[in-house]
């Protein structure tokens, strides 16, 4: 079996994500082939496999002594550490604002293409550097993510 083909792409110009948009903030898409619903595939994407575990838990002590959010603030629906802030047929955005910086990710689904697409907006220096830090396990993390989309074994989909 090949691996799954996942490529950078462009954001739907349609994808509420284009409304946040603002002078040097930072914006990457990136998709696979997969009929994944965007909550079936938000499901799988925030179910980070034991690597992505270790460095996850790496950046909460590092970053802990600075007051950045660990778990993501309360609501009644979080995806991970991520609460979901609005969900049609085709995305879901999820994420929130801390003290360095805010972020939503957009899962999309069209047309038999999974889209995950990160948004952040650097408050100050601190944003900057920390974005800068862990750009590389970023892409590592959302083009495994999107493998594992295109690898699950695919529910009939459900619309919201």
């Amino acid at each position: 079996m090949s691996a799954p083909r996942v490529t950078a792409t462009r954001l739907s110009s349609d994808s509420a994500l284009h409304g946040r948009m603002g002078r040097g903030d930072f914006l990457d898409c990136y998709s696979v082939a997969s009929p994944a619903s965007p909550r079936s595939a938000a499901e799988i994407i925030t179910a980070f496999p034991g690597w992505a575990q270790v460095l996850v838990k790496l950046r909460g002590l590092i970053t802990t002594p600075f007051g950045l959010s660990q778990d993501g603030p309360e609501a009644a629906d979080k995806l991970g550490p991520f609460p979901v802030e609005s969900e049609t047929g085709t995305e879901l955005i999820a994420g929130f604002d801390d003290k360095h910086l805010d972020f939503r990710v957009s899962v999309r689904s069209e047309n038999g293409t999974v889209s995950l697409a990160t948004w952040v907006h650097p408050h100050n220096l601190g944003g900057r550097l920390y974005l800068a830090t862990i750009m590389p396990f970023h892409i590592l993390i959302a083009r495994d993510a999107l493998a594992r989309v295109a690898r699950a074994p695919q529910l009939p989909s459900h619309t919201v």
